[in-house]
């Protein structure tokens, strides 16, 4: 018990430390009025159900130039219902050996796109008026910018678990929009929604390095990071919202199976993250249960409730699940356990089996899954060749995008 109460209190000054980082946060990404500047990139496989308000919302704006949707051999109405909507499809082609389908879409939409600025989106965000400009403006700051968004979940134990998953992530890597860059090895970012600019990620061919990668987004974050890149990941509720699941299953399954970061982070780290959970967040609430809680669990106890007032301003409808999330913390606990243990690289019917694996193949689900990684692919080089899936000749360290001014800026 004396152990287990000094790992516990070790924790909760690890987790203070963190969440005392959200004092002195950036401030969340403000409109910008913008004019045909932007291309936006969308990957997309069988998202013919969802990606209409994602299209319409995109191709109103006025910053934006152009609108492509990668297709990612949908087996649906997708690249019919993007094309008649306006946007401009690439038909897909198979993912080559080793690569993820999300990354070989993104790499080839960013060589299909004209704009100087690229900015991806998933098929189930929501942009609002004046985000593309706010996104070009950040680009004056940082070399690779993500947004992170206000979540729609409706369903009272869909946000309770979406919210006490979205804990754990807060606990471990601290807030969104940190005002001092964390070192690469801990940068974050929110693949549903990066911007760039187009030169600078062709220069460092950023796709195919974390072309293995389940948890895309971060990879190529940390990856570009390493390399000198500038990375902001920066609060945007007001200007983006994500509708990921459908019900309290779907957030387990799906969002639980990425949760634990495992490909991007160390042995080492993943299990000082899962104490930190366990002993933070999970015990406290067990203790409880149990009628027997310490001091140290009050105190954490209300810590956690503190966290979920902030959390409310992650939800477009918060409502009584954002609350009751902390009942939830165990089972969080238990699926970021267990994610860990046994990861999945199985995913929009394709079936990845290591990071150097070869070529996915196409299977059906039992899970049926509406979230989607996006995944897709286009013809890759100029001519349609194959793309240099052996790594980058620039490989090594990322091309650091910048001009004379902008360093100088800095």
């Amino acid at each position: 018990m004396r152990l287990l109460t000094a790992a516990q209190a070790a924790a909760a000054v690890v987790v203070a430390v963190r969440l005392a980082r959200g004092r002195d946060r950036l401030p969340p990404l403000a409109p910008v009025a913008g004019a045909g500047r932007v291309s936006v990139v969308i990957p997309a496989r069988d998202e013919e159900h969802r990606i209409a308000p994602c299209l319409a919302a995109v191709l109103a704006d006025p910053a934006v130039a152009e609108v492509i949707v990668v297709d990612d051999e949908s087996a649906d109405g997708t690249a019919r219902l993007a094309a008649g909507l306006g946007a401009r499809v690439v038909a897909g082609e198979p993912p080559p050996a080793g690569w993820v389908g999300k990354q070989w879409a993104l790499r080839q939409g960013v060589r299909a796109a004209s704009g100087d600025v690229v900015v991806t989106l998933d098929a189930d965000t929501r942009p609002k008026p004046g985000l593309f400009g706010a996104l070009s403006a950040a680009l004056d700051r940082y070399d690779l910018v993500s947004a992170g968004p206000r979540f729609v979940c409706d369903g009272v134990a869909e946000q309770a678990l979406h919210a006490s998953f979205l804990a754990t992530l807060v606990y471990r890597l601290g807030p969104v929009g940190p005002s001092a860059p964390p070192p690469p090895h801990r940068v974050m970012a929110n693949g549903q929604c990066m911007a760039f600019r187009r030169t600078a990620m062709l220069a460092a061919d950023g796709f195919t390095r974390v072309r293995g990668h389940m948890t895309d987004d971060v990879a190529l974050a940390r990856e570009l990071a390493a390399g000198g890149w500038s990375v902001g990941f920066l609060e945007a509720g007001g200007l983006l919202e994500v509708d990921m699941h459908s019900s309290a299953a779907e957030v387990w399954r799906e969002w639980g199976r990425s949760l634990p970061l495992r490909d991007v982070t160390s042995p080492g780290r993943r299990a000082a993250d899962l104490a930190v959970v366990w002993l933070t967040a999970a015990l406290p609430v067990l203790r409880l249960a149990a009628g027997r809680p310490t001091g140290l669990d009050a105190g954490l106890l209300a810590v956690r409730l503190l966290l979920t007032g902030a959390l409310r301003g992650s939800y477009v409808r918060p409502g009584p699940g954002v609350p009751l999330s902390p009942l939830l913390d165990p089972l969080a606990a238990l699926r970021l356990t267990q994610a860990t243990l046994r990861p999945v690289r199985r995913w929009r019917g394709r079936v990845y089996p290591d990071a150097a694996g070869g070529r996915p193949g196409r299977t059906r689900e039992a899970t049926g899954a509406r979230a989607g990684d996006g995944a897709g692919s286009v013809s890759g080089a100029p001519g349609g060749r194959a793309p240099d899936t052996a790594g980058v000749t620039t490989a090594g360290t990322p091309v650091r995008p910048g001009t004379p001014a902008r360093s100088a800026g800095r």
